[in-house]
């Protein structure tokens, strides 16, 4: 039943974006939440050993990163050089300072903030969140494409 409709959207559905875009966003868009989910029960796997992380700032970011992806996709409908081109600007910036943030973590580690199995899950925790942002980056660089190709 679902590979007949499936056979019928692409037979008979018609959009201004090609197969291949499509294909290319709804990529992009899947890595996002598979790479949370991956955060998310390996939070819930640390227990007690790293509650005493702040994870809200870079969490933060992540959800902002999100927010300008959601908006991106909506924008598509209007195929609008120049609202896209701030979105994709906002979500670069937001990408470069998780960056500045990684370096940040990074000289934390390497004084010895943390004993040897906190620095371990802290690096691992804020790589795997970096790692989100930049699905969101990936996931804005294929939409705002689209949006060029298109004008």
């Amino acid at each position: 039943m679902a590979d007949a409709i499936r056979t019928e959207l692409v037979h008979s559905f018609i959009t201004v974006l090609e197969r291949e875009d499509i294909e290319a966003l709804g990529n992009a868009l899947y890595r996002i939440p598979k790479t949370v989910e991956k955060f998310a029960e390996r939070y819930a796997l640390a227990g007690e050993r790293i509650h005493v992380i702040d994870f809200v700032p870079r969490a933060r970011m992540l959800v902002d990163a999100a927010e300008v992806v959601v908006r991106m996709v909506h924008e598509l409908k209007g195929m609008k050089l120049e609202p896209m081109k701030a979105l994709s600007d906002r979500l670069r910036a937001i990408e470069v300072e998780a960056d500045r943030l990684m370096l940040e973590l990074y000289r934390e580690l390497y004084a010895g903030k943390y004993d040897p199995i906190q620095t371990f899950m802290v690096h691992d925790f804020y790589e795997i969140l970096e790692k989100a942002i930049d699905r969101c980056r990936e996931a804005g660089v294929v939409t705002y494409q689209i949006v060029l190709k298109n004008n």
